[in-house]
């Protein structure tokens, strides 16, 4: 009798990508909504097959991109045997109900992908937490459809299934399970603080900057560590602190989380702890993708989160790092106008804006060097500054 061999490889999923341009979108924007969608697919282990888009001038109600959008959507599904179909805003509970029951398949939002992803990276205690949580307040209002299964077909006085109260005891186990992790972050955070108060005779500094810029492959080379480092959404979870000398200056080099556009709310509240860093350092370190052709865009973003979380007006040194992959850009496509080159974007940059600038590649170690020495000038001010009589800088 031959024996039967089964194959236990884990199969890479099939999404289908989804995206409605509304009338505040042009078509470019959404298009890059929609890659940074298709790269946070790829960083959670699956493949983009097909994108959806649709023109409304906001979101449909029902079923977010209107009836005969969902059925196209539904015939490719069906045909090309898809796994799940992926939304990249976030979906209402009704709505994800609704989009559930015609297609048939896994449905995902951009919030509940981004905690995904988040989930799977999580290392420390915290970080953990703080994701569960996250995921908990996302699943709350989301329950009623987990339970249709125990529903009787007629509601009404008297006709009450098991699956209300099926639900009423589980909405009451995870409110109670969202108060316990919130007491555990207090709990962490005040351990964090002490461990934080013991620092604050160095001065800090904090890298900061969007999802996938180099910071990680910043802080390797300058603090000769091994940070994980990878080219994926969200590498780094967990803030990474080490003890930096360049010179006859000791200072401490932290590494935090990345930003990125439509972060789900849950989860900036949950990682304002991890983000403590950030606020009480001496010194920011923007980091900045120049070869992403929304960079400008990332700018914002990260200097909008920085606001949110108090820290905007921190003395700030912006690296552009990635020189060797930018590419001449055309700032208005429409015009006969020569491209920008790396040159010229560096003149206009130290025109128009205040903060210091310096250009590098981390991976080709260029203009490493002069990072270094202004790194080590504005750390050494702060350290003068604050130890005026510190004879190990004479």
């Amino acid at each position: 009798m031959r024996q039967k061999i089964y194959d236990t490889a884990v199969k890479q999923e099939r999404a289908v990508l989804v995206g409605v341009i509304t009338a505040n979108e042009n078509d470019e924007r959404a298009k890059e909504y929609l890659e940074e969608l298709q790269f946070l697919v790829e960083t959670a282990g699956a493949k983009t097959e097909k994108i959806f888009t649709q023109k409304l001038a906001k979101p449909d109600r029902a079923t977010f991109v209107g009836s005969g959008r969902l059925e196209d959507i539904k015939v490719y599904v069906k045909e090309e045997e898809i796994d799940m179909v992926v939304f990249d805003d976030e979906l209402s509970p009704s709505q994800l109900r609704n989009i559930e029951n015609e297609l048939q398949v896994k449905i995902l939002d951009r919030n509940n992908l981004i905690l995904d992803i988040f989930a799977n990276r999580a290392q420390t205690a915290q970080a953990k937490t703080q994701v569960e949580l996250a995921q908990l307040q996302y699943l709350l209002p989301r329950l009623t459809r987990m339970w249709t299964h125990l529903e009787r077909q007629k509601g009404g006085i008297g006709m009450r299934g098991p699956g209300e109260s099926q639900i009423e005891t589980d909405r009451r186990l995870i409110l109670n399970k969202i108060s316990l992790l919130k007491d555990r972050l207090k709990l962490i955070d005040r351990q964090n603080e002490t461990q934080r108060k013991n620092r604050t005779q160095m001065v800090r500094v904090a890298l900061v900057g969007y999802t996938n810029v180099g910071k990680s492959t910043i802080m390797n080379m300058i603090s000769k560590s091994d940070v994980f480092a990878e080219n994926k959404l969200f590498a780094t979870l967990d803030t990474t602190v080490r003890k930096v000398v360049i010179d006859n200056v000791p200072f401490l080099l932290s590494d935090t989380v990345g930003f990125i556009r439509k972060l789900p709310h849950d989860l900036v509240e949950c990682f304002k702890s991890t983000l403590d860093e950030v606020r009480e350092a001496d010194l920011l370190v923007h980091v900045v993708d120049v070869s992403h052709p929304s960079f400008e865009d990332h700018i914002r973003a990260v200097n909008e989160t920085l606001k949110d979380l108090g820290a905007s007006d921190k003395q700030t040194i912006t690296v552009f790092n990635k020189i060797d992959a930018f590419k001449p850009m055309q700032m208005h496509p429409d015009e006969e106008v020569e491209p920008v080159t790396l040159e010229d974007f560096k003149h206009s940059w130290m025109a128009k804006n205040n903060s210091p600038a310096i250009f590098i590649s981390a991976t080709k170690k260029e203009n490493i060097e002069e990072f270094r020495s202004m790194l080590y000038q504005y750390v050494k001010d702060i350290h003068m500054d604050r130890y005026p009589y510190d004879h190990l800088l004479y």
